[in-house]
């Protein structure tokens, strides 16, 4: 199921992106859904999760104050509004789909689909 990722680019640091993911196809509105990212040289990592419904959110320590999921069930959409990038916010970003409703699928990279990812560049 496509998952398409917009919203990315080049920022200075303390600048602001909104991510923006959209799956066609099918609904997953009853799935939690998520955004992880790989830094240049490095691991890919969690960055937040939302539960089915939006009410729930839950994000990596070093993102929390300054980044913000939501979704939009009826737009089958998810944002990440990412707010005071830093260097080391740099990486591909990429919106998942995990096995259930619960954002614990998302964080425990239990996941059924990925987008193809997009960049973000945090520069001085």
């Amino acid at each position: 199921v496509p998952l398409v990722e917009s919203g990315g680019g080049s920022v200075a640091v303390g600048g602001s992106l909104n991510l923006s993911c959209v799956a066609s196809g099918r609904t997953f509105s009853s799935y939690s859904m998520g955004w992880f990212r790989q830094p240049p040289g490095k691991e890919r990592e969690f960055v937040a999760a939302v539960n089915y419904s939006g009410g729930s959110t839950y994000y990596r320590d070093s993102v929390k104050g300054r980044f913000t999921i939501s979704r939009d069930n009826a737009k089958n959409t998810i944002y990440l509004q990412m707010n005071s990038l830093k260097l080391e916010d740099t990486a591909v970003y990429y919106c998942v789909v995990g096995r259930g409703g619960n954002s614990h699928y998302v964080r425990t990279d239990d996941l059924i689909a990925s987008g193809q990812g997009i960049q973000v560049t945090v520069s001085l």
